[in-house]
């Protein structure tokens, strides 16, 4: 499932999830539910061959791998979520990891894309403060 190892170049989060293994499906379609619920008005791309938000500056992304869904976080939520992200820190900078053997935390993941949501509406008014 290490997709970002092969050759193939998604084009679409469909396409994407097409080539996982069934049993991953219905996981990844939540998550993705659930941070379209988070951020209605984010745009879903690829990028850097995986799926990703976009609103106002990138939000979030994930990829999903043998054992567990990687999120992708931008912008210290590590620090601001601390205790809450603490059982899927793996100790890299931004890395979440939710095992597949798990349910998702689909309360916790709203609440971070929201939280990214915000961060990139006050970084885009600061941004038109400065012009």
């Amino acid at each position: 499932m290490e997709q970002t190892k092969t050759a193939t170049r998604f084009k679409t989060v469909e396409e994407y999830i097409k080539t996982l293994p069934s049993e991953v499906r219905p996981v990844v379609n939540k998550l993705r539910e659930t941070i379209k619920k988070a951020a209605p008005d984010a745009e879903e791309i690829i990028s850097y061959n995986i799926p990703a938000y976009r609103f106002h500056g990138m939000l979030i992304y994930f990829a999903a791998w043998k054992e567990h869904i990687g999120m992708y976080p931008k912008n210290g939520l590590m620090r601001q979520f601390g205790e809450e992200l603490a059982p899927y820190d793996d100790g890299s900078k931004g890395t979440l990891k939710f095992p597949l053997d798990k349910p998702l935390p689909l309360q916790l993941i709203a609440k971070l894309v929201k939280c990214r949501v915000q961060q990139n509406l006050e970084a885009a008014e600061a941004r038109k403060r400065k012009l």
